[in-house]
């Protein structure tokens, strides 16, 4: 089985590598392969909303020549997925919302519903790493996100949990999350 953790801080020594950590560590004990991505180390491109809204989207591609595609395309290859933000203004970092609007597009097949995305029912752990406070409105944004990636049916969402972390609980969640994989 593999797993995919995707980070999105610019902080390789703060608190969301320290969970994205604990989830690699959970994943490899589990006898799993853990795939990691950090989109800051990344170059993706914001969503230019191209042809009225929906280009070759459509299609599950982006016009844009980045890492975004290499990206996608890994996701068909994992069996879940791990996703660790920072919670900056009680929302998603920037660069996971860049990614994460991309995705949207190329994934929400609404219009063609024979197509398969390459994340359709599989198992997500969503984790808000906040140094402060907004991990509860982060953590709903990540849960309507994904809401619409499963294509808007409850009955397809197959989230696994949604995991808040601040400095003050860090030390049972850093074990928690590596206990859940």
């Amino acid at each position: 089985m593999k797993i995919m953790v995707i980070t999105s801080s610019p902080n390789i020594e703060g608190l969301t590598e320290s969970c994205a950590t604990a989830a690699e560590k959970g994943i490899e004990r589990g006898n799993s392969e853990a795939i990691m991505v950090r989109l800051n180390d990344l170059n993706i491109l914001k969503c230019e909303a191209c042809d009225e809204g929906w280009g070759i989207c459509l299609e599950g591609k982006c016009k844009l020549e980045d890492d975004f595609e290499v990206v996608h395309k890994a996701m068909g290859a994992v069996d879940g997925f791990v996703v660790v933000t920072p919670v900056y203004f009680h929302e998603m970092s920037e660069s996971a919302k860049t990614f994460f609007d991309r995705l949207r597009r190329c994934e929400a097949n609404y219009f063609t519903p024979e197509k398969i995305n390459k994340i359709q029912n599989k198992p997500f752990i969503c984790v808000a790493a906040a140094t402060g406070g907004g991990t509860l409105p982060c953590l709903t944004s990540m849960e309507r996100l994904f809401f619409h990636l499963n294509k808007m049916d409850h009955k397809n969402i197959t989230s696994f949990d949604y995991i808040g972390v601040t400095q003050r609980n860090k030390d049972y969640m850093l074990d928690a999350i590596e206990e859940l994989l």
